[in-house]
């Protein structure tokens, strides 16, 4: 029984993590901030190949 215990105590934190894994209207909003700057950024310094490898490896990884 304890045993049962110890690891429900260890999954449901795990659990109650991964169930949150959609966007809210608030972090769609932030991101799209985000991009926003990013692009205006670029406009006026435009990347380098080494920063656009970088941005595609955030892209797939995140």
């Amino acid at each position: 029984m304890l045993t049962l215990l110890r690891t429900a105590v260890l999954i449901l934190p795990l659990v109650a993590v991964a169930a949150c894994h959609r966007d809210g209207p608030a972090e769609r909003a932030g991101k799209s901030i985000d991009n926003a700057g990013q692009s205006v950024k670029d406009a006026i310094d435009p990347p380098g190949p080494a920063e656009k490898a970088g941005r595609a490896i955030d892209r797939t990884v995140n």
